[in-house]
C-alpha cells in the first residue's frame, strides 16, 4: 500500500515544513514514512531533520548525477529525502524527474509527504499537487492565508487531486479559531485536521535542526499535530499501480 499527501498551503510561512516532519514522525509510529523535499527552489527540510551537512540530494537526482536511494535517509523513524538550496542545483535540476523518484521509493513505503513549494504557480511548483493522491491544506487564521489555500485547493481540483483536510498553524491565543474553521469548511473541502498552537518550543526545534516530535514530544504543538496524524485516514493503494501513475503523470507546461 502506498499513499501520496502534497502538504501545501499557496503561501510562504504557514509552517509547511514543520508541518511535514511532524505528521512524517506522528505517521511513523504505525507507517513505513518518506519525506520528500519536493520544494527544489526554497528546500527547509535538510535544515529541520539535521541533513544540513549531507553530500547528495535531491538536486542532484533530479540532474541525474545520483540514485534516489543516496539522496534517502533514515531519520528519526522515516526516511527523508531533503532538497538542496544552491541555485546551481536548481538550476540542473530537471522537475520532471520527480515523477521517477516518487515512483521509486512508492515500491518501499506506506505513506509519502511531499513538502510542496509556497508558490504554485511555476512547473516546479505545481508538480507535488499533481502527484499527489491528496493535498494537506496548511493554513493560518488570517484572510490573506484562506484565500492563497484556496487556490492551492484550487490547483488541486484542477490536476484531480483529492483534499484530506486543513490543518491550522500558528494559531494564536487571541485567534477566534473555531469561528475561522466553522467558516473555513463552508469553503474548503475536507474537516479541520487539528489547529497548532503558536509556542516558542517550534522555533527552538528549528534551530536546534530537530523535528518538532523529537524536539519537545510533550508540548501543545506536538500534540496538535498527532492529533492530524490520526485524523488523517491513509488508504491502500497497490504500490506497482501507483508508481505507474507517477511515470505516466501528465507534467503541465503552465499550471
Amino acid at each position: 500500500m502506498v499513499e501520496t499527501f502534497a502538504v501545501a498551503s499557496g503561501k510562504g510561512g504557514t509552517g509547511k515544513t514543520t508541518t511535514t516532519l511532524a505528521l512524517g514522525m506522528a505517521l511513523a509510529e504505525e507507517y513505513d514514512v518518506t519525506v520528500i523535499d519536493a520544494d527544489t527552489g526554497m528546500a527547509n527540510v535538510l535544515f529541520h531533520a539535521g541533513l544540513a551537512d549531507v553530500e547528495t540530494t535531491l538536486h542532484e537526482v533530479l540532474a541525474g548525477e545520483a540514485p534516489v536511494e543516496e539522496a534517502a535517509y533514515d531519520r528519526f523513524g522515516m526516511r527523508v529525502v531533503p532538497c538542496g538550496t544552491s541555485l546551481a542545483g536548481f538550476r540542473d535540476s530537471d522537475p520532471t524527474r520527480l515523477r521517477e523518484v516518487v515512483a521509486d521509493l512508492a515500491a518501499d513505503t506506506d505513506v509519502i509527504l511531499l513538502d510542496a513549494p509556497a508558490a504554485l504557480g511555476s512547473r516546479q511548483g505545481v508538480l507535488p499537487v499533481v502527484l499527489a493522491d491528496r493535498v494537506v491544506v496548511v493554513l493560518q487564521p488570517t484572510i490573506p492565508s484562506l484565500s492563497d489555500g484556496l487556490k492551492a485547493q484550487e490547483y488541486a481540483h484542477t490536476y484531480e487531486t483529492g483534499v484530506a483536510g486543513l490543518l491550522f498553524n500558528r494559531v494564536t491565543d487571541d485567534a477566534n479559531i473555531e469561528a475561522v474553521s466553522e467558516r473555513a469548511e463552508r469553503y474548503f473541502e475536507g474537516e479541520t485536521l487539528a489547529t497548532v498552537p503558536e509556542r516558542e518550543v517550534v522555533r527552538a526545534a528549528r534551530r536546534a535542526g530537530e523535528p518538532l516530535l523529537a524536539h519537545a514530544p510533550d508540548s501543545e504543538p506536538a500534540a496538535a499535530y498527532r492529533e492530524a496524524a490520526a485524523a488523517l485516514e491513509v488508504r491502500e493503494r497497490d504500490s506497482g499501480a501507483v508508481a505507474d501513475r507517477f511515470r505516466n503523470a501528465v507534467v503541465p507546461e503552465q499550471p
